[in-house]
Protein backbone atom coordinates (compact mmCIF):
# COMPACT_ATOMS: atom_id res chain seq x y z
CA UNK A 1 0.00 0.00 0.00
CA UNK A 2 1.38 3.16 -1.19
CA UNK A 3 0.48 6.72 0.51
CA UNK A 4 1.40 10.55 -1.08
CA UNK A 5 2.63 13.27 1.10
CA UNK A 6 -1.23 14.77 1.35
CA UNK A 7 -2.56 12.01 1.95
CA UNK A 8 0.11 11.37 4.87
CA UNK A 9 -0.09 15.11 6.31
CA UNK A 10 -3.90 14.64 6.39
CA UNK A 11 -3.84 11.64 8.85
CA UNK A 12 -3.92 11.71 12.45
CA UNK A 13 -1.27 9.81 14.23
CA UNK A 14 -2.24 7.06 16.53
CA UNK A 15 0.40 5.68 19.21
CA UNK A 16 -0.02 2.15 20.76
CA UNK A 17 1.39 -0.33 22.48
CA UNK A 18 0.93 -4.05 22.19
CA UNK A 19 1.47 -6.28 25.71
CA UNK A 20 0.81 -9.85 26.99
CA UNK A 21 2.32 -12.55 28.89
CA UNK A 22 5.24 -14.62 26.72
CA UNK A 23 3.90 -16.65 23.87
CA UNK A 24 0.90 -14.94 23.55
CA UNK A 25 2.01 -13.90 20.09
CA UNK A 26 2.64 -10.04 20.35
CA UNK A 27 5.28 -10.18 17.69
CA UNK A 28 3.94 -12.41 15.31
CA UNK A 29 0.66 -9.94 15.75
CA UNK A 30 2.72 -7.12 14.82
CA UNK A 31 4.73 -8.85 11.90
CA UNK A 32 0.80 -9.76 10.82
CA UNK A 33 -0.20 -6.40 11.09
CA UNK A 34 2.92 -4.71 9.25
CA UNK A 35 2.85 -7.76 6.32
CA UNK A 36 -1.10 -7.88 6.05
CA UNK A 37 -1.10 -3.60 5.73
CA UNK A 38 1.35 -3.26 2.81
CA UNK A 39 4.27 -1.62 5.71
CA UNK A 40 7.09 -4.28 4.94
CA UNK A 41 9.40 -3.17 2.71
CA UNK A 42 10.28 -5.77 0.17
CA UNK A 43 14.31 -6.60 1.31
CA UNK A 44 12.91 -7.12 4.60
CA UNK A 45 10.18 -9.80 3.97
CA UNK A 46 12.94 -11.52 2.03
CA UNK A 47 15.45 -11.70 4.93
CA UNK A 48 12.30 -12.71 6.89
CA UNK A 49 12.28 -15.92 4.76
CA UNK A 50 15.87 -16.71 4.70
CA UNK A 51 15.95 -16.93 8.09
CA UNK A 52 13.16 -18.30 8.21
CA UNK A 53 13.68 -21.34 5.41
CA UNK A 54 16.97 -21.65 7.15
CA UNK A 55 15.16 -22.79 10.37
CA UNK A 56 13.31 -25.38 8.33
CA UNK A 57 10.07 -23.34 8.06
CA UNK A 58 7.78 -23.25 5.43
CA UNK A 59 6.16 -20.31 6.02
CA UNK A 60 7.77 -16.84 7.00
CA UNK A 61 8.19 -16.30 10.88
CA UNK A 62 6.63 -12.98 11.12
CA UNK A 63 7.62 -12.52 14.50
CA UNK A 64 11.45 -11.73 12.98
CA UNK A 65 9.93 -8.01 11.76
CA UNK A 66 10.09 -6.74 15.31
CA UNK A 67 12.30 -9.10 17.44
CA UNK A 68 15.31 -7.33 16.17
CA UNK A 69 18.01 -8.21 18.90
CA UNK A 70 20.03 -11.75 18.07
CA UNK A 71 19.35 -12.48 22.20
CA UNK A 72 15.28 -11.98 20.94
CA UNK A 73 15.33 -13.85 17.79
CA UNK A 74 17.11 -17.38 19.33
CA UNK A 75 15.20 -17.36 22.09
CA UNK A 76 12.35 -16.75 20.22
CA UNK A 77 11.14 -13.63 23.13
CA UNK A 78 10.99 -9.91 23.00
CA UNK A 79 13.73 -8.38 25.69
CA UNK A 80 13.75 -4.43 24.35
CA UNK A 81 10.37 -2.25 23.25
CA UNK A 82 10.43 -2.69 19.70
CA UNK A 83 8.98 0.32 17.86
CA UNK A 84 7.85 0.58 14.42
CA UNK A 85 6.10 3.15 12.11
CA UNK A 86 4.06 2.72 9.51
CA UNK A 87 1.18 4.29 7.98
CA UNK A 88 -2.38 3.47 6.41
CA UNK A 89 -4.78 5.48 3.81
CA UNK A 90 -6.39 6.69 6.86
CA UNK A 91 -3.66 6.73 9.91
CA UNK A 92 -0.20 6.89 10.79
CA UNK A 93 1.16 4.75 13.72
CA UNK A 94 4.09 4.75 15.96
CA UNK A 95 3.86 1.02 17.58
CA UNK A 96 5.70 0.44 20.22
CA UNK A 97 5.85 -3.81 21.21
CA UNK A 98 6.87 -4.50 24.38
CA UNK A 99 7.93 -7.67 26.45
CA UNK A 100 5.88 -10.13 28.17
CA UNK A 101 8.49 -11.31 30.67
CA UNK A 102 7.91 -10.21 34.47
CA UNK A 103 12.00 -8.56 34.89
CA UNK A 104 10.76 -6.72 31.55
CA UNK A 105 7.50 -5.10 32.81
CA UNK A 106 9.59 -1.76 32.98
CA UNK A 107 9.90 -1.47 29.03
CA UNK A 108 5.82 -1.86 29.35
CA UNK A 109 5.48 1.09 31.33
CA UNK A 110 8.33 2.38 28.63
CA UNK A 111 6.35 1.66 25.41
CA UNK A 112 3.04 2.50 27.65
CA UNK A 113 3.67 5.94 28.98
CA UNK A 114 2.75 7.74 25.82
CA UNK A 115 0.26 5.45 24.21
CA UNK A 116 -3.08 6.19 23.17
CA UNK A 117 -3.85 3.02 22.78
CA UNK A 118 -2.59 -0.39 24.20
CA UNK A 119 -3.48 -3.83 23.08
CA UNK A 120 -3.43 -6.72 25.97
CA UNK A 121 -2.56 -9.82 24.17
CA UNK A 122 -4.80 -13.45 26.11
CA UNK A 123 -4.11 -16.80 24.72
CA UNK A 124 -7.30 -18.59 23.88
CA UNK A 125 -5.76 -21.82 25.19
CA UNK A 126 -4.70 -20.13 28.97
CA UNK A 127 -7.21 -16.99 29.41
CA UNK A 128 -6.45 -14.57 31.88
CA UNK A 129 -2.75 -14.98 33.38
CA UNK A 130 -0.80 -13.03 36.18
CA UNK A 131 1.11 -10.76 33.01
CA UNK A 132 -2.47 -9.83 31.73
CA UNK A 133 -3.14 -8.47 34.74
CA UNK A 134 -0.08 -7.14 35.32
CA UNK A 135 0.14 -5.54 32.29
CA UNK A 136 -3.93 -4.32 31.98
CA UNK A 137 -2.77 -2.63 35.87
CA UNK A 138 -0.23 -0.80 34.28
CA UNK A 139 -2.25 0.76 31.55
CA UNK A 140 -4.26 1.41 33.96
CA UNK A 141 -1.90 3.47 35.98
CA UNK A 142 -0.62 5.63 32.99
CA UNK A 143 -3.77 6.68 31.98
CA UNK A 144 -4.09 4.93 28.16
CA UNK A 145 -6.61 6.37 27.18
CA UNK A 146 -8.26 3.02 25.32
CA UNK A 147 -7.74 -0.90 25.89
CA UNK A 148 -8.41 -3.65 23.11
CA UNK A 149 -8.60 -7.20 24.36
CA UNK A 150 -6.82 -8.98 21.48
CA UNK A 151 -7.65 -12.72 21.98
CA UNK A 152 -5.65 -14.76 19.83
CA UNK A 153 -4.36 -18.24 18.99
CA UNK A 154 -8.40 -18.66 17.94
CA UNK A 155 -7.85 -21.31 15.59
CA UNK A 156 -6.20 -23.63 18.57
CA UNK A 157 -9.37 -23.69 20.15
CA UNK A 158 -11.13 -24.22 17.43
CA UNK A 159 -12.76 -20.70 16.60
CA UNK A 160 -15.18 -21.44 19.17
CA UNK A 161 -17.25 -18.18 20.05
CA UNK A 162 -17.73 -19.71 23.91
CA UNK A 163 -14.17 -19.37 24.41
CA UNK A 164 -14.03 -16.09 23.26
CA UNK A 165 -16.78 -14.64 25.45
CA UNK A 166 -15.42 -15.96 28.69
CA UNK A 167 -11.99 -14.79 28.23
CA UNK A 168 -14.08 -11.38 27.18
CA UNK A 169 -15.99 -11.36 30.20
CA UNK A 170 -13.60 -12.14 32.77
CA UNK A 171 -11.30 -9.48 31.52
CA UNK A 172 -13.77 -6.95 31.56
CA UNK A 173 -14.70 -7.52 34.69
CA UNK A 174 -11.32 -7.03 35.81
CA UNK A 175 -10.84 -3.75 33.91
CA UNK A 176 -13.62 -2.59 35.56
CA UNK A 177 -11.96 -2.60 38.90
CA UNK A 178 -9.09 -0.34 37.91
CA UNK A 179 -11.39 1.92 36.34
CA UNK A 180 -10.26 1.46 32.35
CA UNK A 181 -12.90 2.46 30.14
CA UNK A 182 -13.24 1.99 26.76
CA UNK A 183 -12.34 -1.88 26.15
CA UNK A 184 -12.86 -3.30 22.98
CA UNK A 185 -12.77 -7.39 22.49
CA UNK A 186 -11.57 -8.88 19.28
CA UNK A 187 -10.81 -12.41 18.45
CA UNK A 188 -7.65 -13.25 16.10
CA UNK A 189 -5.21 -15.30 15.00
CA UNK A 190 -1.62 -13.75 14.36
CA UNK A 191 -0.11 -16.84 12.56
CA UNK A 192 -3.46 -17.17 10.50
CA UNK A 193 -4.36 -13.33 9.99
CA UNK A 194 -7.70 -14.02 11.13
CA UNK A 195 -9.34 -10.14 12.21
CA UNK A 196 -6.17 -8.44 12.08
CA UNK A 197 -5.93 -6.85 8.77
CA UNK A 198 -9.07 -9.20 6.85
CA UNK A 199 -12.07 -10.43 8.46
CA UNK A 200 -11.96 -13.87 9.42
CA UNK A 201 -13.91 -16.15 6.77
CA UNK A 202 -14.10 -19.02 10.03
CA UNK A 203 -15.47 -16.32 12.85
CA UNK A 204 -18.92 -15.68 11.30
CA UNK A 205 -20.00 -15.07 14.59
CA UNK A 206 -18.03 -11.76 15.50
CA UNK A 207 -19.66 -9.18 13.96
CA UNK A 208 -16.96 -6.25 14.72
CA UNK A 209 -13.96 -4.32 13.24
CA UNK A 210 -10.74 -5.96 12.43
CA UNK A 211 -8.16 -4.95 14.61
CA UNK A 212 -6.27 -2.58 11.84
CA UNK A 213 -10.15 -0.70 11.33
CA UNK A 214 -10.34 -0.28 14.76
CA UNK A 215 -6.91 1.37 15.34
CA UNK A 216 -8.14 3.36 11.81
CA UNK A 217 -11.21 4.71 13.59
CA UNK A 218 -10.25 5.25 17.42
CA UNK A 219 -10.35 8.58 18.51
CA UNK A 220 -7.65 9.75 19.44
CA UNK A 221 -6.72 12.70 21.60
CA UNK A 222 -8.70 15.19 23.58
CA UNK A 223 -9.92 18.07 22.96
CA UNK A 224 -7.26 20.95 23.44
CA UNK A 225 -9.87 23.69 24.01
CA UNK A 226 -10.94 21.79 27.24
CA UNK A 227 -7.44 21.71 28.80
CA UNK A 228 -5.85 24.52 30.01
CA UNK A 229 -3.03 25.80 28.56
CA UNK A 230 0.34 24.49 29.16
CA UNK A 231 4.08 25.63 28.06
CA UNK A 232 7.04 24.17 29.44
CA UNK A 233 10.00 26.81 28.41
CA UNK A 234 13.01 25.05 26.39
CA UNK A 235 14.72 28.14 25.37
CA UNK A 236 15.10 31.73 25.50
CA UNK A 237 15.13 33.39 22.16
CA UNK A 238 16.80 36.97 22.97
CA UNK A 239 19.21 37.87 19.11
CA UNK A 240 20.25 40.99 20.05
CA UNK A 241 20.75 42.11 16.37
CA UNK A 242 19.68 45.30 14.42
CA UNK A 243 16.59 43.26 12.87
CA UNK A 244 15.67 42.11 16.37
CA UNK A 245 16.99 44.26 18.48
CA UNK A 246 14.23 44.00 21.76
CA UNK A 247 12.65 40.37 21.00
CA UNK A 248 12.26 38.05 23.61
CA UNK A 249 10.55 35.28 23.02
CA UNK A 250 10.38 31.86 24.80
CA UNK A 251 10.33 28.75 22.86
CA UNK A 252 8.79 24.98 24.00
CA UNK A 253 6.26 22.82 22.69
CA UNK A 254 2.78 23.12 24.00
CA UNK A 255 2.43 19.97 26.48
CA UNK A 256 -1.58 20.90 26.98
CA UNK A 257 -4.19 23.34 26.03
CA UNK A 258 -4.62 26.06 23.64
CA UNK A 259 -2.68 29.50 23.60
CA UNK A 260 -4.16 33.09 22.37
CA UNK A 261 -2.67 36.42 21.56
CA UNK A 262 -4.37 38.22 24.78
CA UNK A 263 -4.41 35.42 26.73
CA UNK A 264 -3.76 35.85 30.28
CA UNK A 265 -1.16 33.75 31.54
CA UNK A 266 0.86 32.87 34.51
CA UNK A 267 4.65 32.20 34.68
CA UNK A 268 5.38 29.35 37.65
CA UNK A 269 7.24 28.78 39.67
CA UNK A 270 7.61 32.54 40.39
CA UNK A 271 4.01 33.63 40.00
CA UNK A 272 4.59 36.43 37.97
CA UNK A 273 0.92 37.10 35.76
CA UNK A 274 1.04 38.72 32.74
CA UNK A 275 -0.23 38.38 28.58
CA UNK A 276 0.86 36.91 25.46
CA UNK A 277 1.78 39.41 23.41
CA UNK A 278 2.66 37.37 20.31
CA UNK A 279 3.28 33.90 18.73
CA UNK A 280 5.38 32.55 16.26
CA UNK A 281 5.39 29.37 14.52
CA UNK A 282 7.41 27.85 11.92
CA UNK A 283 8.98 31.73 11.52
CA UNK A 284 5.35 33.46 11.47
CA UNK A 285 3.04 35.34 13.32
CA UNK A 286 0.43 33.67 14.16
CA UNK A 287 -2.79 34.35 16.66
CA UNK A 288 -3.73 30.85 17.85
CA UNK A 289 -1.82 27.48 18.69
CA UNK A 290 -2.18 24.41 20.64
CA UNK A 291 -1.25 21.27 22.43
CA UNK A 292 2.30 19.97 20.71
CA UNK A 293 2.87 22.65 18.25
CA UNK A 294 6.36 23.70 19.18
CA UNK A 295 6.38 27.68 19.36
CA UNK A 296 7.91 30.91 20.60
CA UNK A 297 5.43 32.73 22.94
CA UNK A 298 6.18 37.01 23.27
CA UNK A 299 4.82 38.59 26.76
CA UNK A 300 3.55 42.08 27.08
CA UNK A 301 5.47 42.18 30.48
CA UNK A 302 8.98 41.99 31.03
CA UNK A 303 9.32 39.31 33.23
CA UNK A 304 11.94 36.99 34.40
CA UNK A 305 11.16 33.61 32.78
CA UNK A 306 13.98 31.13 31.87
CA UNK A 307 14.45 27.54 30.70
CA UNK A 308 12.77 25.07 33.05
CA UNK A 309 9.93 27.68 33.58
CA UNK A 310 6.35 27.03 32.89
CA UNK A 311 3.84 29.21 30.84
CA UNK A 312 0.29 28.41 32.23
CA UNK A 313 -3.18 29.27 31.17
CA UNK A 314 -3.73 32.46 34.45
CA UNK A 315 -5.86 30.58 37.53
CA UNK A 316 -5.76 26.73 36.22
CA UNK A 317 -2.31 26.26 38.36
CA UNK A 318 -2.04 25.14 41.72
CA UNK A 319 0.81 26.57 43.76
CA UNK A 320 3.92 25.12 42.83
CA UNK A 321 5.67 23.13 45.96
CA UNK A 322 8.27 21.27 47.35
CA UNK A 323 6.71 18.58 48.86
CA UNK A 324 5.44 16.18 46.39
CA UNK A 325 3.62 12.48 46.86
CA UNK A 326 3.76 10.45 43.64
CA UNK A 327 3.23 7.32 42.11
CA UNK A 328 6.49 5.50 40.88
CA UNK A 329 7.70 2.78 38.49
CA UNK A 330 11.12 1.49 39.32
CA UNK A 331 13.03 1.08 36.51
CA UNK A 332 16.88 0.88 37.52
CA UNK A 333 18.66 -2.42 38.93
CA UNK A 334 19.83 -0.82 41.68
CA UNK A 335 16.77 -0.02 44.68
CA UNK A 336 15.10 2.97 45.32
CA UNK A 337 15.62 4.00 49.57
CA UNK A 338 14.37 6.60 51.91
CA UNK A 339 16.83 8.58 51.97
CA UNK A 340 17.91 8.42 48.65
CA UNK A 341 18.83 11.90 47.30
CA UNK A 342 18.10 12.25 43.23
CA UNK A 343 17.06 14.62 40.45
CA UNK A 344 13.69 15.15 39.51
CA UNK A 345 13.47 16.23 36.03
CA UNK A 346 10.01 17.74 34.86
CA UNK A 347 8.93 18.34 31.55
CA UNK A 348 12.29 20.52 31.03
CA UNK A 349 12.98 20.97 34.61
CA UNK A 350 16.02 19.14 36.36
CA UNK A 351 15.98 20.17 40.34
CA UNK A 352 17.61 18.41 43.48
CA UNK A 353 15.68 16.17 45.32
CA UNK A 354 15.51 13.63 48.13
CA UNK A 355 13.37 10.70 48.97
CA UNK A 356 11.59 11.44 52.24
CA UNK A 357 9.57 8.42 52.21
CA UNK A 358 8.51 4.97 50.31
CA UNK A 359 4.78 4.53 51.60
CA UNK A 360 4.18 1.30 50.15
CA UNK A 361 5.01 -1.02 47.22
CA UNK A 362 1.54 -2.38 45.32
CA UNK A 363 1.58 -5.75 44.80
CA UNK A 364 0.28 -5.11 40.58
CA UNK A 365 -1.46 -8.54 40.66
CA UNK A 366 -3.99 -8.46 43.18
CA UNK A 367 -3.71 -3.93 43.88
CA UNK A 368 -2.73 -4.63 47.46
CA UNK A 369 -0.24 -2.44 49.29
CA UNK A 370 2.68 -3.49 50.86
CA UNK A 371 5.07 -2.05 53.23
CA UNK A 372 7.58 -0.16 51.26
CA UNK A 373 10.36 -0.05 54.21
CA UNK A 374 12.59 -2.06 52.20
CA UNK A 375 12.70 -0.09 49.26
CA UNK A 376 11.47 -0.39 45.86
CA UNK A 377 13.39 -2.68 43.56
CA UNK A 378 13.75 -2.86 39.77
CA UNK A 379 9.57 -3.53 38.50
CA UNK A 380 8.26 -2.46 41.49
CA UNK A 381 5.29 0.11 41.69
CA UNK A 382 5.25 2.04 44.25
CA UNK A 383 4.28 5.18 46.08
CA UNK A 384 6.82 7.87 47.32
CA UNK A 385 6.86 11.49 49.09
CA UNK A 386 9.82 13.57 47.68
CA UNK A 387 11.38 16.66 48.84
CA UNK A 388 12.49 18.88 46.27
CA UNK A 389 15.19 21.84 46.49
CA UNK A 390 13.09 24.30 44.35
CA UNK A 391 9.15 24.20 43.63
CA UNK A 392 7.94 22.64 40.88
CA UNK A 393 4.87 23.17 39.13
CA UNK A 394 3.14 19.82 38.43
CA UNK A 395 -0.75 19.16 37.59
CA UNK A 396 -2.41 15.89 38.99
CA UNK A 397 -1.35 13.23 36.48
CA UNK A 398 -4.90 12.33 36.51
CA UNK A 399 -5.40 15.60 35.01
CA UNK A 400 -2.70 15.74 32.90
CA UNK A 401 -0.29 13.27 31.72
CA UNK A 402 2.67 15.70 30.53
CA UNK A 403 2.92 18.38 32.96
CA UNK A 404 2.22 15.35 36.04
CA UNK A 405 4.54 13.14 34.95
CA UNK A 406 8.04 13.25 35.86
CA UNK A 407 11.81 11.16 35.82
CA UNK A 408 13.88 10.54 38.96
CA UNK A 409 17.70 10.66 37.72
CA UNK A 410 20.86 9.35 39.90
CA UNK A 411 22.87 12.34 40.01
CA UNK A 412 26.46 10.48 40.02
CA UNK A 413 25.58 8.72 36.54
CA UNK A 414 22.86 10.53 34.96
CA UNK A 415 20.56 6.65 34.48
CA UNK A 416 17.37 7.21 35.00
CA UNK A 417 15.79 5.69 37.49
CA UNK A 418 11.87 5.64 38.36
CA UNK A 419 9.03 6.96 36.45
CA UNK A 420 6.45 9.42 38.67
CA UNK A 421 3.02 10.61 38.38
CA UNK A 422 2.02 13.16 40.55
CA UNK A 423 -0.43 11.91 43.46
CA UNK A 424 -1.89 8.81 43.67
CA UNK A 425 -3.48 7.67 39.86
CA UNK A 426 -4.17 4.36 41.74
CA UNK A 427 -6.56 6.04 44.28
CA UNK A 428 -8.26 8.12 41.19
CA UNK A 429 -8.38 4.95 39.26
CA UNK A 430 -10.26 3.38 42.31
CA UNK A 431 -12.45 6.47 42.94
CA UNK A 432 -13.82 6.40 39.50
CA UNK A 433 -14.48 2.51 39.41
CA UNK A 434 -16.40 2.85 42.46
CA UNK A 435 -18.85 5.29 40.95
CA UNK A 436 -19.08 3.78 37.42
CA UNK A 437 -22.17 1.42 36.63
CA UNK A 438 -22.09 -0.93 34.71
CA UNK A 439 -23.65 0.00 32.09
CA UNK A 440 -20.74 2.51 31.11
CA UNK A 441 -18.18 -0.03 30.17
CA UNK A 442 -17.89 -1.10 26.86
Amino acid sequence: MTTTTEQLGATTLLRFATAGSVDDGKSTLVGRLLHDSKSVLTDQLEAVERVSASRGQDTPDLALLTDGLRAEREQGITIDVAYRYFATARRRFILADTPGHVQYTRNMVTGASTADLAVVLVDARNGMVEQTRRHTAVAALLRVPHVVLAVNKMDLVGYEESVFAAIAEEFTSYAATLGVRNVVAIPLSALAGDNVVEHSPTMDWYGGRTLLEHLESVPVGSDPRQEPARLPVQYVIRPQTAEHLDYRGYAGQIASGVLRVGDAVTVLPSGHTTAVAAIDALGTQTDVAWASQSVTVRLTDDVDVSRGDLIAAGGTAGAPTKDIEASVCHLNERPLHVGARVLLKHTTRTVRAVVEDISYRIDISTLERRPGTEGLQVNDIGHVVLRTAEPLALDPYADNRRTGSFLLIDPADGTTLAAGMADDPFETVRRAAEATTEEDWV
